[in-house]
Order: structure tokens, then sequence, then C-alpha cells
């Protein structure tokens, strides 16, 4: 495995002015630290970007600049401190840009958001739960990363999330082989994190995936499959499969 010191560092000083005048073209707050940093020092890891900017989940801080059009390369290092595997970046070649896409994605109006909400009745795409509005953000249900901004707002090509299936989402897509290699929008239109109403694949994997959520006076009945559940030495998930095949 890697240390920081093998990284092939990419400092102001080793970048073409172009490149540093796109870089400095950035101005939202969080992917703005991430590279000012990566121009400072070379590159960034994902325990700066925690201790220093307070960013819990790094990765996301990443994909911002990604998606500001910025290209990143990823490291997988040994951490010094901890000796544990993290990741580190550093710019890629400007001629990966892709798409020509600089400045990143466009900021939503309320009343976009207020049209998703009755579109689709408050509830989180993924778990299909019914939350109040502050915890449901806009997300693209085609990733940005792949199909860009259409330059139109359609609720259909949105899709309400929580943090939660935010990150899920993220991690999901980031490591599929579309998002690393193919690039091709259609296949996300037939991936469950586009579209879990009706999917094919989940990253591009024949997978299948239900999110149940027991609330209210259903939680009981969750306690009592999950005690069930553990008295067997079984995951709730793998306990409950093997109900449904009776």
């Amino acid at each position: 495995m890697k240390s920081i010191s093998d990284l092939p560092l990419t400092p102001q000083d080793n970048l073409a002015p172009d490149f540093i005048a796109l870089c400095r073209s950035i101005t939202q707050k969080r992917p703005r630290a991430v590279i000012e940093h990566i121009l400072k020092n070379g590159y960034v890891t994902n325990e700066d970007l925690k201790a220093h900017y307070g960013y819990d989940h790094p990765p996301r801080a990443i994909r911002d600049v990604r998606e500001s059009g910025i290209p990143l390369l990823t490291h997988i290092v040994r951490s010094p401190t901890t000796g544990r595997r993290m990741g580190a970046y550093t710019f890629d070649d400007v001629t990966n840009i892709r798409n020509g896409r600089i400045g990143g994605r466009r900021a939503f109006p309320k009343a976009f958001k207020a049209a998703l909400l009755a579109r689709y009745g408050g509830r989180e795409a993924i778990t299909g739960d019914t939350l109040a509005d502050r915890y449901l953000q806009i997300d693209h249900r085609i990733p940005y990363e792949i199909s860009g901004d259409t330059g139109r707002l359609d609720v259909e090509d949105f899709m309400l999330l929580d943090a939660s299936s935010q990150r899920s989402k993220s991690w999901s897509c980031e490591h599929c082989k579309n998002w690393q290699e193919l690039r091709k929008p259609e296949i996300c239109e037939e991936c469950f994190w586009a579209f879990p109403e009706s999917y094919s694949h989940i990253a591009m994997k024949q997978k299948r995936r239900v999110e149940i959520v027991w609330s209210g006076d259903e939680v009981e009945n969750f306690e009592t499959v999950a005690a069930s559940a553990a008295s067997h030495g079984m995951s709730l998930a793998d306990y409950i499969k093997r109900l449904l095949e009776k």
C-alpha cells in the first residue's frame, strides 16, 4: 500500500496557469476548501478533510469538487496516524474535465422543491417513508457526474432523499463500473438508485432490494422479529428471507 510520500503531488507550482485559473473559478465553500488544500499541499486526505474542515463525510466533499468540473485522482494510502487505509486525492490532468463542465450543479429554487414535494407526497424515494420537508434533499435520479445538467427542471428527473440514502447512493454509484468507466446514462436509467420503483439492476449487479420501515405501533412487531432473528443467530435480513421461503 502506498504512503503519502509516494503520491504524485500536484501543488500549485506544478500546474499550468490555465488549470489554476479553472480551480480558482470555483467559489462554492466546500469544493473550494478541497481545491485550495491541494493547491497548497499537493494532495488532500480524508483525514485532512475531517480534521481541518470538519467534513464528517469526506467523499461528499470530493464529489463536490468533481461535480464542479475539476478532475481528481483517488489514491489508497496508509494513514501515518492510525496505520489504516484511507483515501488521498490529487489533481488529474485538465484534459479529463468531463463535458467541458466548470462550476458544478446549480442551486434549486424553493418552488422546485415544493413541486417535488407535491409530486411525491413528501416520501423518501429509497425507503418510501414520509418525512418532514427539512429532512428531504433534492437529488438527480441519474448522477450529475454521468448526465451533467440538462438545463431544465423536470420533477421526473429528480428524487427526494434523506441524508442516509444520499450517502448510500453516493457510495454505490462511485463504486459502479458505469461511474468509473462507461458513463452511460441509459445504464443508470435501469438502476435501483435512479428508479427504485422500477429497476433491473443495482450498480450493474443482479440484485434486488427492499427497504422496510417500522413506525409507531409497528415497532413492537419489529422488536419481536429482531429478537427471534437473534435467537437463531441470524441477521434480521437473512431471517426475514428465511421466513418468506416457507
